[in-house]
């Protein structure tokens, strides 16, 4: 347990926790809607820090993550919480449950990392993920800090709730992030997600100024993927960058929602949509040919070919297309 990092003492030992856009008021003997930031006595505490219910390395594109060091590996690893309370959570019994943890430092964690790099895993780094990163705020921070001094890469699998100056502070530790946009209504958010669409704009026009972006979102029927919203959802993400890579995602029944699971074709539709304005456009949590692969946006010449998460062939020259020659956008180099 660690004294929490950007709260505010209040009169009777109130706690104004100023984290993310909730804003928790926290009585004494309390803990924030993440369940994570406790008030002891008017002192706000982070109780998870030092906390992991598991780590494991993983292949970069599980994140997911395409154009950020395709092909090699990281060392994934989160705690538990999550400022979100969304029906349909895929790790809801980390997040929104009480899961054993182990204890670990800072260190400890960083050395791991170092050591899979020696164990003939290509290895960059961290991946703060499983439950929301930003609810292990003052582990994450400190933890990442020293993992650019080892010289390792740090990511961010985030919902993107979070407040401007807490994002800014960790933002130069931060390598890429992957940022669930859950859907484009403010409705869909406040219904499905206890929660709110436009911070998470916020935090991904912030952070798309620092370091490598990629978003994705859940598509579930009926609720996030008509035509209109995946329009709406694809001209903001033009707006920004038509480069930045977008994954839709197969939902699949989980925690407090029954309804069936999207269907391919759905998922086919909405890449079809997106990609009249964006260049790369992937389908997740489904074997579908040829829609995790990366295609030139010029030629349409396939650059990168995978099957689930590994690189079966690449067609690169350089940095740029090994078909036209045009430049083709992704962060690090593929392992050979």
């Amino acid at each position: 347990m660690r004294e929490a990092l950007y709260y505010e003492k209040r009169d009777k030992n109130v706690a104004a926790c100023l984290l993310c856009p909730h804003y928790c008021k926290i009585q004494d003997g309390r803990a924030g809607i993440c369940r994570t930031r406790q008030n002891n006595g008017g002192t706000l505490y982070a109780t998870n820090f030092g906390r992991v219910t598991s780590y494991g390395i993983d292949p970069i594109e599980k994140k997911p993550l395409y154009h950020f060091n395709p092909g090699s590996y990281i060392l994934s690893a989160g705690t538990f919480g999550c400022n979100l309370q969304c029906q349909f959570c895929q790790n809801w019994q980390i997040a929104q449950g009480e899961p054993g943890t182990t204890d670990i430092t800072p260190v400890d964690l960083v050395e791991i990392s170092s050591n899979y790099s020696n164990m003939g895993y290509p290895n960059i780094g961290l991946a703060y993920t499983y439950n929301e990163p930003f609810m292990w705020y003052e582990f994450v921070y400190e933890t990442a800090k020293l993992a650019k001094e080892a010289g390792l890469k740090n990511v961010l699998v985030t919902n993107g709730l979070v407040n401007e100056a807490p994002l800014r502070e960790v933002l130069p530790y931060i390598d890429a992030m992957n940022i669930d946009v859950k859907g484009f209504t403010e409705d869909y958010y406040k219904k499905y997600c206890k929660g709110s669409l436009q911070p998470v704009l916020h935090t991904v026009e912030t952070a798309l100024q620092e370091c490598h972006i990629e978003l994705t979102t859940l598509l579930i029927p009926g609720l996030n993927d008509s035509v209109e919203e995946i329009e709406r959802l694809t001209s903001w993400v033009a707006s920004l960058d038509p480069g930045i890579p977008l994954h839709f995602s197969r939902y699949f029944p989980m925690y407090k929602m029954d309804l069936p699971a999207t269907p391919v074709e759905k998922l086919m539709q909405a890449r079809e949509i997106a990609l009249k304005k964006l260049h790369y456009v992937y389908i997740g949590n489904v074997q579908v040919p040829g829609a995790s692969d990366t295609f030139c946006p010029k030629c349409g010449g396939e650059i990168i070919s995978r099957v689930g998460y590994t690189i079966q062939g690449v067609g690169l020259s350089g940095r740029n297309c090994g078909h036209c020659g045009r430049e083709i956008k992704y962060v690090g180099e593929i392992p050979k």
